[in-house]
């Protein structure tokens, strides 16, 4: 495993759409080894292969119990991600990203999705998610096609130093 280097906008991998993972191979477990490494030592709640200079359709994200931080974080790897479904209750809320660094802004996500994809080793799965989670999840999808949250954001604001290290959103 190792750290990549985070592609820092307006860097013009992080604008194309990713491309379909076909091949579970060996690249692809190094691939998602290093982006959980990555996430991990930036630090953030997770990450899309287009941030790591890799036009692949794949996201880790780790997460916490947002009730219980007695509850360790859950790591989640997902090839092909797909929103299946998005409720239409939005709430408004401030991200970041690892590609923006020193930028905030605040943007509207839906409360709960549908994640639909394959994990590491190419079989399906499905996850249910609310709350910080589900915008993690439709942050990161996000960047699979080329859209960040500053596109999306009613306002985007320049952090001070010390807030930096408070609001890595992915």
């Amino acid at each position: 495993m190792a750290v990549r280097e985070i592609v820092i906008h307006p860097a013009p991998v992080l604008r194309r759409k990713a491309r379909k993972v076909t091949d579970f191979g060996p690249q692809l477990q190094t691939l998602i080894d290093d982006m959980v490494e990555t996430m991990r030592d930036a630090p953030g709640v997770g990450l899309a292969a287009p941030q790591v200079d890799v036009l692949l359709r794949v996201i880790v994200v780790e997460f916490g119990d947002e009730e219980d931080e007695e509850v360790p974080p859950k790591l989640y790897s997902v090839v092909n991600p797909e929103l299946v479904k998005a409720s239409s209750d939005v709430v408004t809320g401030v991200e970041g990203c690892l590609s923006i660094p020193g930028f905030a802004g605040e943007v509207d996500r839906s409360l709960e999705v549908v994640v639909k994809g394959q994990n590491r080793r190419g079989q399906p799965i499905r996850i249910k998610a609310s709350g910080w989670l589900a915008r993690v999840f439709q942050h990161e999808i996000n960047h699979l096609d080329g859209v960040l949250f500053i596109d999306l954001a009613e306002k985007v604001w320049r952090l001070e130093e010390e807030d930096n290290q408070l609001l890595a959103a992915d």
